[in-house]
């Protein structure tokens, strides 16, 4: 079945700033949640719009979706982007005071103890022309988070059961009025929502559970990548929580120019300089491609801007393997000093007759 797009999803424009996404969210939360909406398909529409918010709320996912769509988290479970660590609480305590819980539907009960995938990272790497057309290896540094080893990521030592709500990582308080007797339910303020305690605070990641350090990869990049294509390289993102899995980390290329080549998605176009001889008579010029130089027949009568195509000579593509196509385009120099015996020869070579050319033939009609 077919995925809704997601700004479609939210009733918010591809320019909607990341206010109006909240803003968008925050309302269809208010109507189809399921402990508050009577709508048939509330449950639906609510895992709609919590998926749709995930991604587009996230600047690196956002951006991601804006250039590959559905297809760019299509690794992901069900063929959709995994949401199950992202973070609702800041929307959901705002709209109903923490006092919904148990719906299965990411905040209430024992938030701080549900493990969350750690967040994705997005860098930027930049390639010669011929790194990009032929693959590479290169070791980058990340600056990125991990579990603090001294504390296995847990922020203190002498772990032991929160007193106060027990391990649930929530209290719930009892308040009577005129109307009845309201029960509402909040995060434990002595555990933050773990459910546990400390001991002492760990003094090397100072409470955080994460540590950030400095990692060189090695990443082999494939053959025929080109500027704004990205590579994922799974669980080299940011640290996850609470045994959650670590995010990925997404490599975008940035390709230089070549002085001579053009590129155009795998076909290369190249432009070779030809004397007004060669172009007239006719000959054979040594030309370079991507792979060694070779040999270009010029056919007599050449035009500029003719054309010739060497099959298979472009860039290999880095999914299908299959090469593109190199076109030479004749570019035809005109001199700019030309010698007494030569302009000689030009000023003879002017009294030819070109009448019974077609393009002179066809021009000519309209003097």
């Amino acid at each position: 079945m077919n995925k809704k797009d997601y700004y479609e999803v939210l009733g918010v424009s591809k320019t909607a700033s990341d206010a109006e996404i909240k803003s968008a969210f925050r309302k269809l939360a208010k109507k189809y949640h399921p402990d508050v909406s009577k709508e048939p398909d509330a449950e639906e529409k609510f895992k709609e719009a919590q998926e749709a918010y995930a991604v587009l709320s996230d600047p690196d996912k956002r951006k991601q979706y804006d250039q590959f769509g559905h297809a760019a988290f299509s690794n992901n479970g069900a063929g959709g982007y995994d949401f199950s660590g992202f973070d609702f609480s800041d929307i959901f305590s705002d709209l109903f005071g923490g006092s919904f819980g148990g719906s299965g539907f990411g905040f209430g009960g024992n938030r701080g103890n549900r493990s969350r995938r750690g967040r994705d990272r997005l860098v930027q790497m930049h390639l010669t022309f011929e790194e990009a057309v032929f693959g590479t290896k290169k070791t980058i540094t990340v600056d990125t988070t991990e579990n603090c080893p001294d504390c296995n990521g847990k922020g203190g030592h002498g772990e032991s059961t929160c007193s106060s709500c027990h391990g649930s990582g929530t209290v719930t308080t009892e308040q009577r009025t005129m109307f009845g007797t309201f029960m509402s339910r909040t995060t434990c303020s002595k555990c933050h929502g773990t459910g546990v305690t400390y001991d002492s605070t760990c003094k090397t990641c100072r409470g955080d559970g994460k540590i950030r350090v400095k990692k060189e990869l090695e990443v082999k990049v494939p053959a025929g990548v080109d500027t704004g294509n990205q590579l994922r390289i799974p669980g080299k993102g940011e640290a996850g929580e609470n045994g959650g899995s670590n995010g990925d980390l997404y490599l975008e290329f940035q390709v230089d120019e070549h002085p001579i080549f053009v590129r155009d998605e795998n076909d290369i176009y190249l432009r070779v300089p030809i004397t007004m001889a060669e172009a007239v008579l006719g000959g054979k010029r040594e030309i370079p491609t991507l792979y060694g130089n070779g040999t270009l027949t010029i056919p007599a009568g050449t035009s500029n801007n003719d054309k010739q195509r060497l099959k298979g000579k472009g860039v290999q593509d880095a999914n299908s393997g299959r090469k593109g196509d190199m076109y030479i385009i004749m570019n035809i120099v005109t001199p700019k000093k030309l010698s007494r015996e030569q302009k000689k020869l030009f000023e003879e070579l002017a009294q030819t007759n070109l009448e019974d050319q077609e393009e002179i033939k066809k021009f000519n009609k309209y003097l």
